[in-house]
C-alpha cells in the first residue's frame, strides 16, 4: 500500500469517525420575527460547518413551551436546546426538573452583563445563558431636553419648565408597579430578599420603610410636583410623547420603532436618585436566555451550540437582526453608535432582574393593586397600604 493510499484511507476513517458522532440537535424557538429566525438559521448553519453536528431548528410559541417541555423532557421527545426563554420561567421548570443548570459548561462570565447573570441564576445555579434583556429606562426629547438631567432638583425643574398648555414635562403610567420599580430599589425595597443567587420569598421587603417611601415619592410627582395627571396610561404617555408635547416619558425598548418613526430626536438614560434614597434608581429587568434539556441526550454538543450563540459577535449580528439589546459587553461596544443599545444597556446594568420564582405570581396583583392606591389622592398612608398588600402577598404565598 503507497502513502497516497494510506492517507486517503486515514481520511476516510476519520470522516466516519466523525459521522459516527455527529449529533443532530433540536433547538426549540419562539422568534416571529423573519430576521432574527433568519439570524438562528445562520447560526445554526455555521455551528455545523464547524462541529458536523446537524440542527433542526423548530418553532414553538413562547406561551407553549413551559408546558410542552414538562411532558416532552421527561419521555426523551423535548428539545436539546431552547432558545430562548425569559427569566421568569426558570422556578417552575427547575423545580420541575427539566432545565440543565449550566454552571459546568459556561468558559468564561466576564464578558456578560451581571445583572444579566443574575436573572439566569436559580438557587444558586446558573439555568441559562443570557443572550438580550431589556427594562424601561428615561426617554427625552432632545428639543425640549438637550441632555437627560442628573440630579432630582434638575429633573423636577425641567420637568415643571415643561408642563403647561397641554404639554408635560414627565409621564409616566403611575398605577404600574413594574415600570416604577426604579423607586423601591432607589430606597431599598425589593420583592423577595436575594442572598448569593437564593430568592428568599418569605423574605418580602416591599412593605419596609423604603418602600413606603418609594410610593410616597410617586405620589408626590401626581399631587406634590404636579407632573404626572390622573389617567395617564402608557399609551397616553407614549402617544403625547410622539406628538411631541411630552418631554420626558418612561417606557422600554418595545416602544423605540415608534419613537424613530415618529422623527423625534431622542435621548436615553436613567432617572437621577430620589431625594434622600439610600441607593441609585434601577429599574426591573427582564432577561432572555438559552437553555438546555435536563433530559437531552446531547448535552456537550447543546452547550457548546448555546455558548456561540451568547458570544459579542453573535450577539452583535441578533442585534442588527431585530434590535433586542446584548448582554455582552463587548458586543454592546461595538454597537455604542447605538443609542438605543448605549441607553438601555446602561439601564439594565443598574437595573434588578425580576424574580425568577413562581412565587412572584402572587405578588403582582397585590403590589400593582397598592401602588395605583397609593397615587389615587394625597395624603394616603403609604406605609399602610403596603404593608396590607405584604399580607395578602404572604397569605397568598402560603396556600
Amino acid at each position: 500500500m503507497n502513502r497516497l493510499t494510506r492517507t486517503a484511507l486515514s481520511l476516510v476513517s476519520l470522516s466516519l469517525v466523525a459521522s459516527a458522532h455527529a449529533a443532530t440537535l433540536t433547538v426549540w424557538n419562539h422568534f416571529t420575527d423573519a430576521n432574527e429566525l433568519a439570524w438562528l438559521q445562520s447560526q445554526a448553519a455555521a455551528y455545523t460547518k464547524a462541529s458536523g453536528n446537524k440542527v433542526v431548528v423548530v418553532s414553538v410559541p413562547l406561551g407553549e413551551i413551559p408546558d410542552k417541555l414538562i411532558q416532552s423532557a421527561p419521555k426523551g421527545q423535548g428539545p436539546d436546546l431552547i432558545v430562548t426563554l425569559p427569566q421568569d420561567r426558570f422556578g417552575q421548570l427547575a423545580s420541575a426538573g427539566v432545565i440543565e443548570p449550566m454552571d459546568k459548561y459556561v468558559i468564561s462570565r466576564s464578558d456578560l452583563d451581571r445583572t444579566a447573570l443574575s436573572a439566569m441564576t436559580y438557587k444558586g445555579r446558573l439555568f441559562g445563558l443570557p443572550m438580550f434583556a431589556e427594562s424601561v429606562a428615561l426617554i427625552y426629547n432632545r428639543k425640549l431636553v438637550p441632555t437627560a438631567p442628573t440630579t432630582w432638583n434638575e429633573f423636577i425643574s425641567v420637568a415643571q419648565k415643561n408642563t403647561g398648555n397641554g404639554r408635560f414635562g414627565f409621564l409616566t403610567d403611575l398605577n404600574n408597579a413594574y415600570a416604577n420599580f426604579g423607586f423601591f430599589s432607589a430606597y431599598g425595597g425589593y420583592v423577595f430578599k436575594n442572598t448569593g443567587g437564593t430568592l428568599n420569598v418569605q423574605d418580602i421587603g416591599l412593605g419596609n420603610a423604603g418602600a413606603a417611601k418609594a410610593l410616597q415619592l410617586m405620589n408626590d410627582l401626581r399631587f406634590k410636583y404636579n407632573l404626572v395627571p390622573e389617567g395617564v396610561t402608557a399609551d397616553a404617555a407614549k402617544g403625547a410623547f410622539l406628538d411631541g408635547r411630552a418631554a420626558m416619558i418612561v417606557t422600554g425598548p418595545w416602544d423605540m420603532g415608534d419613537i424613530k418613526k415618529a422623527g423625534i430626536d431622542y435621548g436615553i438614560g436613567v432617572l437621577p436618585t430620589p431625594p434622600g434614597a439610600s441607593g441609585k434608581w434601577g429599574p426591573f429587568v427582564g432577561v432572555q436566555g438559552v437553555v438546555l434539556n435536563a433530559y437531552g441526550k446531547n448535552k456537550a454538543a447543546a452547550a457548546q451550540f448555546a455558548r456561540t450563540l451568547v458570544t459579542s459577535t453573535a450577539q452583535t449580528g441578533f442585534n442588527r437582526a431585530g434590535g433586542r439589546i446584548p448582554v455582552s459587553l463587548a458586543a454592546r461596544t461595538k454597537l455604542k453608535a447605538d443609542p438605543v443599545v448605549t441607553g438601555f444597556g446602561k439601564a439594565i446594568s443598574a437595573g434588578t432582574p425580576m424574580p425568577n420564582v413562581p412565587e412572584m405570581g402572587q405578588v403582582w396583583a397585590p403590589w400593582g393593586s397598592a401602588v395605583a392606591l397609593g397615587v389615587q389622592k394625597s395624603g394616603v398612608n403609604t406605609a399602610g397600604i403596603l404593608n396590607t398588600a405584604v399580607k395578602e402577598i404572604q397569605n397568598a404565598i402560603k396556600k
